[in-house]
Order: structure tokens, then sequence, then C-alpha cells
């Protein structure tokens, strides 16, 4: 049996309690710190210029660049001396770089510190999943999954709400202030889960094993086919994180009533995850990822409308509709990737996760930062098209393969 495999109900749940105290305060942390990110590297709340546009995405998508250039490793390692090891040391970095970034505005101080940072968030995400991944039953696997993505997109959304509203008080000479805030919640994290697992044996795994081999397991065709959309997912998401207090800011709107709807919004993931992921359970995964792709197509459609035609109760409907459907995403592709895995190599399968959606914010980041200065707003149409298109022919693929047997059906 391998070491990490469930070897009874309370020992799993006590692994999955703490590695989901450590993702809630890790994402909360990350939230409030990207929120204010922008604003911090410019020294401008309002009034961005090309110039400044430009600098932020260049700094904010170094982050992204650490993430998906090591994070294979970072599973690796986790395969290899322990998921909660590499887990607590990507905590304790993050903090210490936090502290780094708060002390500095120089674009190659941020710079360095923000590629350093990416490189523990991928070690951080790649070793949590592996937990979940081993942990779950796997007919439940959704549900954990569920569990898990609520964890990481409530902390996510409750972080920048705080970001936004601490954004809105402070002046932007004192926002460094943030950093250090960041800091204590990771090592806040860091203890809660340290305790959890106080008394309970931590397995490790000691043999080696060939690391060729792992990858050439991770980016088999069926593993890509469900890992693809995240870039697509995470081109818009990404942007929209780094961006969002700007643009609510050049708009006229408050970030402290801007931070009040995302935090709103936001707790109701906690319950629609958990819940999709049992559906996913129930009813299949494919049939919840292509009713979540559906989801996205459905908002960027609604979006594009709404910029171009101005407020309409229906398409403020639709988006709403939109958004319900997309949330259905996360739990069954994560499942779905967790039962591609092989037990032995699973950190390094459930990093590929990582991999994808932090290329998916530096490929989102660049290319809209790129599109928006050169041809203004209307730049970003082709881009949301080709989003929306991407996701449409990666679903179609799923469906076809499925069908013809060469992935698990579930």
């Amino acid at each position: 049996m391998p070491a990490d495999d469930p070897t009874g109900p309370v020992r799993s749940r006590v692994a999955l309690t703490a590695v989901l105290t450590a993702t809630f305060f890790v994402r909360f942390a990350f939230g409030i710190t990207v929120a204010v990110f922008t604003a911090y590297i410019t020294q401008k709340s309002v009034g961005l210029t090309g110039s400044d546009v430009g600098t932020a995405g260049f700094v904010s998508a170094l982050a992204p660049v650490g993430e998906f250039s090591t994070v294979l490793l970072s599973g690796a390692a986790a395969d290899r001396w322990g998921r909660f090891p590499v887990l607590f040391s990507g905590m304790l970095a993050s903090a210490a770089l936090f502290v780094v970034i708060s002390a500095s505005r120089t674009v190659p101080v941020l710079a360095g510190a923000n590629l350093a940072f990416g490189v523990a968030s991928g070690a951080i995400l790649a070793a949590s999943l592996a937990i979940v991944a081993d942990r779950a039953a796997s007919d439940a696997r959704g549900l954990e999954m569920g569990r898990f993505d609520a964890m990481n997109l409530f902390g996510w959304i409750a972080g920048v709400a705080f970001g936004l509203g601490v954004e809105g008080v402070l002046p932007n000479r004192e926002l460094g202030a943030t950093f250090l805030l960041g800091a204590a919640i990771l090592l806040a994290g860091l203890a809660a889960a340290i305790a959890l697992l106080r008394g309970a044996p931590v397995d490790r795994r000691a043999r080696a094993f060939d690391l060729r081999r792992i990858f050439r397991t991770a980016f088999r065709r069926p593993v890509l086919v469900v890992t693809l959309p995240w870039l697509a997912i995470y081109s818009l998401l990404g942007t929209a994180l780094y961006f969002l207090s700007s643009a609510a800011l050049g708009l006229g709107l408050r970030t402290s009533y801007l931070a009040l709807a995302i935090a709103g919004g936001g707790s109701l993931l906690v319950v629609s995850q958990p819940y999709f992921g049992r559906l996913a359970d129930r009813t299949g995964r494919t049939r919840m990822m292509t009713a979540g792709a559906a989801g996205f197509v459905l908002v960027l459609l609604c979006a594009s409308l709404l910029v171009r035609f101005g407020l309409s109760v229906p398409l403020i409907a639709g988006i709403a509709v939109g958004v319900a459907l997309a949330l259905a995403y996360g739990p069954a592709a994560l499942a779905a990737l967790a039962d591609l895995s092989l037990a032995e190599g699973r950190a390094t399968t459930m990093a590929i996760y990582s991999l994808t959606i932090s290329l998916g914010m530096f490929v989102g980041l660049l290319a809209s930062t790129s599109l928006y200065g050169r041809f203004g707003p209307a730049g970003l149409y082709p881009y949301f098209g080709a989003v929306a298109a991407v996701l449409v022919v990666l679903t179609v693929v799923r469906r076809r393969e499925e069908r013809r047997a060469t992935i698990p059906v579930r």
C-alpha cells in the first residue's frame, strides 16, 4: 500500500482538515496582496497610464512564470519527501517573501520576489491537491475536491474583498502593511495546520521513482484534455484579479462597495462547490465539466454585450446564470484529474493543474494588457471570443474521448 493512501477515516479526516485549513489561510493572504499589487507596483491607485499597466502586468506575470516553470519539480518533491513538508515549506517561504515585498517598492526587488513567490505558490498547491487526492475515497473525490475548491476560492475572494476594502481606507504610501498582514495570516495558517496534525502520524515516501516516467504519465492526452480548459479560464481570471481594483476606481466605484459585493458572492462558494462536487460523483465528471464550460461561455457573451450596449436586466441575469454554471467546472475537473493520477506520482500529476492555471494567468495578463494598450477596449473582444472557442472545442474533445472509452467514465 502506498505510504500516503488512507489507512482509516479518522486519520484521513485529520489530514483533510489540516490541508483545508492551510488552504483557506494561504488563499486569503494571497488574495489580500493581489488586490493591492497593481497600486503597490505603480504607486498609483487611479489614473494609470499605458506604461503603468505594462509595468504592473510584467511584474505580476512573473509569479505565474515562477509557478509553471517549477511546479512539476515541486510535485516530484512532494511525491519523494512527503506532502506536508513541501506544503509547510511553501507557506513559510511565502511569508518571508511578503516581508521582503513590504520593505521595498523598487521594480527589480518586486519582480524577483514575485518570481520566487510563484515557485512557493506552486509547491503549496501541488502538495495540497495530492493530499486531497490521497485521502479521498474514489467515489467521494468530487465532494472532497469541492470542499478544497470552496476553501481555495472562498479564501481568494475573501482576501481580494478584504484587500479592496483596505485599499479604500489606507493611503497608497501605506499599502506595504497589507503584505505584512498577509505574512502574519500565512504563519497563523501554518500554526493551525501543524496543531491539527500534532499526534497524528504523517506518512512520507522514501522510495525513489523515475521522474521521466512520471512526466510521461502526467502529460498523457486524457490528462491534458481535463486540464487545458483551465488555461483559458485562468487567462480571464488572472487579468480580472490583478486589475479589478484599478478598473473600479477608474469608474468612480469605491473599492469598499466592490469588496462587499465580492465577499457576499464569494460566500456562496462554501455551499456550491461541495454540492457540485457531489453531483460530479453521482452524475459524472464530464457532465458537470460541460455545464461549467457552458457557464463560462455564457458569461463571456453576456459581459461583451453588456460593455457594448450598456446595462440591461436580461444581460445581468445571463451573467448570473453563467456564473452559477461555471462554478460546476472546478470540482468535477479536479476529481477527474485525481481519477487519472497514479498513487506514486500523484503530486506530480496534480501539479499539472497548477502549471496550467499559472500559465493561463501569464498568457492572459500579457495578451489582455497588450491588446488593451494597442486597441483599447475593442481589443478585448477577439480575446474573449478566442477563450470561448477554446472552451467549446476542448469540451467537445472530452466528450468524444469519453464515448470512445479512452478516458475513465464517471
